[in-house]
């Protein structure tokens, strides 16, 4: 049974999800990719200890990680019973539902029928009584946005989840689900949007909605699908997932002029003693985000990542910089 580090506190930051009384680590674990069905169960566990043992409490899931649609939540189980189940009560798990999870009219999008089903999937495939955080994925276009409301709070009161949220809703949107929600007594409590340097506009114009509702921000894909890495510095590896045939990044998105962007920023993360993905991650918390989700293959990355929360400060020449690069308007 691993035995967790008695520091594991003392250096990771702790902020407040809006205005709940929930803390999140500044840095989360997600699961979208390598801890699938194909994934080492060793390496699996390495980096979700090493991760706990660095103070990262939050662990990030949904119903489709994988591959195969289920097989995150079922490897998380399995370490949390083998070797976390001492710590459940110092652990956030949050799952989600929204995308396609199985065939046919009920396995899709935002109905109550969906949603409530789907959250009973994960907690058995989990082995919990309950979650920490449930979000709904994605807007669904045909569902009355009452109805899904209804499903969150019913969830909430029904003991499965402990905070509700949303992720990808633009901010009327979220706007309409906080309300509906306020109403019914379970407040909306954290969103999480895509946000990194190159993919800022969407969190941009999210987040004043956020900061006036009180609602807390997880962001995914700090790292930009691995671009804001060294690995993409020389080109595009023959394995890389941008070589692939991956809907999420391909060499369509990929030109020498991001290439060349990519290599100045590169320069100003070495001139701040920072690897490109370290300074990437911290950018991203520069401000009012209340988490990023880490991406990771294996344990290193995830101490390479923490190590960052030790130089999170940039002058307004580097911030200047970097906007230049990218072609953005300077942010504060």
């Amino acid at each position: 049974m691993y035995q967790a580090k008695a520091e594991r506190y003392d250096s990771m930051i702790y902020n407040r999800c809006g205005k709940s009384g929930l803390k999140l680590s500044a840095m989360s674990l997600g699961m979208w990719h390598n801890f699938g069905s194909g994934a080492n169960y060793d390496n699996m566990v390495d980096m979700v200890t090493t991760a706990f043992d660095l103070g990262i409490t939050h662990f990030d899931l949904a119903n489709n990680y994988g591959p195969y649609p289920g097989s995150a939540e079922e490897n998380m189980g399995r370490i949390l019973r083998r070797e976390m189940s001492a710590y459940r009560d110092e652990i956030i798990i949050s799952t989600k539902a929204g995308y396609t999870m199985w065939p046919g009219p009920y396995g899709d999008f935002g109905s109550r029928k969906y949603l409530i089903a789907s959250l009973d999937q994960s907690l058995r495939r989990m082995g919990l009584d309950y979650v920490d955080i449930f979000y709904h994925h994605r807007p669904d276009p045909e569902t009355p946005m009452e109805e899904t409301a209804r499903a969150l709070d019913h969830i909430v009161r029904s003991g499965k989840a402990l905070y509700v949220g949303v992720s990808n809703y633009t901010p009327e949107q979220t706007r309409q689900m906080a309300a509906l929600l306020k109403d019914l007594g379970t407040p909306l409590t954290v969103h999480q949007p895509r946000y990194n340097m190159i993919d800022r506009a969407f969190f941009e114009d999210l987040e004043p909605t956020l900061s006036e509702l009180g609602v807390g921000s997880v962001c995914f894909c700090p790292l930009a699908q691995g671009l804001l890495t060294n690995r993409y510095l020389q080109g595009i590896p023959a394995d890389s997932r941008a070589a692939s045939k991956s809907p999420f990044l391909n060499t369509n998105r990929i030109n020498e002029d991001l290439l060349d962007k990519v290599r100045r920023l590169q320069a100003v993360a070495e001139r701040r003693g920072q690897s490109l993905a370290q300074m990437a991650t911290v950018w991203d918390l520069r401000n009012t985000l209340t988490s990023v989700i880490l991406g990771a293959s294996r344990a290193s990355q995830i101490v390479e990542n923490v190590q960052a929360l030790s130089n999170r400060n940039f002058s307004e020449e580097e911030l200047r910089e970097i906007d230049e690069i990218l072609g953005n308007k300077a942010n504060a």
